[in-house]
């Protein structure tokens, strides 16, 4: 007797075309690109709305990551028995409840409420991430699947871009306000900025969630192949440690998300910083950016060039990943990353900018490559392990705040912490990565 779909174990079958749940599934990390790009337009913009220094603010990223670190392995072990499709459509209402609660957030303009707020969106990410990452590489030639979860990852940097754009349009104002000129003014008068400020944030995310929504119905009316296994529903973490390549993935990931929280937050800071009335031609000409926008709107334009090259990087990266070892290429490019932090920290202008902006383009390939390479050779434990590396996404909760207290005492300090990540990712890259588990 044939097992039903949901029980019976998947394999790769060259016949047959993935290419719809491919695209929607592939859809899922153009989602968590905008949400997680968005991070640093509120981490800029707390500052100011609810009165918050740079370290407080910095708080919005470890309300976010907690979130993937709490509900990771729950997804991991509830996917386990309801199957891939059940989590996302989980993953997506979670998403979409948590965006509806910036409405009110902003009303009460209590910065807890932002932070439940945010973390929800996070629970929800982690049951996306836990089931798209490995999904997409089981979901076409088990020889292409560094290349394809690349290529889905891409898309992860397309909705990247989106985050910073939606921030200088519709969530900073064309006023530059600041904590210490508010201070200057009226009581009622920078409360009254205040407020307003809060609310901006109300009808983008408001957007976001119906988006969200609209996906889930899609996935809600498509008919998914389901990867479960009988051996997957029973699996356990009893050996999964003896995996070193997973757990050195696992430390990878965890350094990795750090560097990217760290930079991806502050770099609107940073450019206020090293070149606040400088800035990039091509930034100016590719936004059609007007005479009247604030510094703090054209650094956040910059932000969202990053993550441009980020987008761009992801395609290069794929097809660098077809003529040269992941391993390999993740070594080379997490080298060049340190030298661009050491170059930032020891610059001053644009030519900081310039050596952080390009850092975004060496960073698009890691996440993936690491997720990978950390996977490999799993078995019937593989979502087991797949949510062990999506827990390690709590570096971007760990070390934020500790970027946000030294750059207090000189805002390139901030570097450091990547600077230090992306040499450990470059020792995953070099040995960590391989394949051999302990006796």
């Amino acid at each position: 007797m044939a097992l039903p779909t949901e029980q019976r174990e998947f394999k790769f079958d060259p016949t047959k075309s993935y290419l719809l749940p491919f695209i929607l599934v592939t859809s899922l990390f153009f989602l968590w690109g905008i949400a997680n790009s968005l991070n640093g337009t509120l981490i800029k913009h707390f500052q100011t709305a609810l009165n918050l220094n740079r370290a407080q603010a910095g708080i919005v990223d470890s309300a976010f990551y907690i979130g993937y670190f709490v509900m990771a392995l729950p997804a991991a072990f509830l996917m386990n028995r309801i199957g891939y499709k059940k989590g996302i459509l989980i993953g997506l209402f979670l998403f979409a409840l948590g965006a509806f609660l910036f409405f009110p957030a902003a009303s009460t303009r209590a910065y807890s409420f932002f932070l439940f707020a945010l973390f929800i969106i996070a629970c929800g990410l982690a049951f996306l991430e836990t089931a798209a990452n490995p999904y997409v590489t089981v979901l076409g030639s088990p020889q292409s699947a560094d290349s394809r979860i690349n290529f889905s990852q891409s898309f992860n940097g397309l909705g990247a871009i989106m985050g910073p754009i939606v921030g200088g349009l519709f969530i900073f104002s064309d006023v530059e306000h600041t904590n210490e000129t508010l201070a200057a003014l009226p009581f009622d008068q920078a409360e009254a900025i205040r407020i307003a400020e809060a609310q901006s944030v109300q009808t983008p995310y408001l957007v976001i969630a119906g988006i969200v929504l609209l996906v889930a119905v899609l996935f809600g009316i498509t008919r998914m192949p389901e990867l479960s296994s009988p051996a997957e529903k029973g699996a356990s973490f009893k050996g999964i440690t003896k995996h070193r390549h997973l757990i050195y993935g696992v430390i990878a990931q965890f350094f990795y998300v750090g560097a990217q929280a760290s930079l991806w937050g502050y770099f609107v800071d940073l450019k206020l910083h090293y070149a606040k009335d400088s800035h990039f031609g091509l930034v100016h000409w590719l936004y059609q950016i007007s005479e009247t926008a604030s510094p703090t709107q054209i650094a956040s334009f910059h932000a969202s060039f990053g993550f441009v090259l980020f987008m761009i990087g992801r395609f290069v990266g794929t097809w660098l990943l077809t003529k040269i070892a992941s391993n390999k290429l993740l070594t080379i490019y997490a080298c060049i990353s340190a030298a661009l932090m050491l170059i930032g920290w020891f610059s001053t202008g644009l030519a900081a900018v310039v050596a952080i902006s390009a850092t975004y383009f060496f960073m698009s390939i890691m996440f993936p490559t690491i997720f990978a390479l950390s996977i490999k050779d799993l078995g019937s434990q593989v979502k087991l392990g797949s949510g062990l590396v999506i827990m390690a996404i709590v570096g971007g909760a760990v070390l934020p705040p500790l970027t946000g207290l030294i750059s207090l005492y000189g805002v390139e300090n901030s570097l450091l912490i990547p600077l230090l990540a992306f040499v450990i990712i470059a020792l995953f890259g070099w040995r960590g990565y391989r394949v051999k588990s302990a006796s």
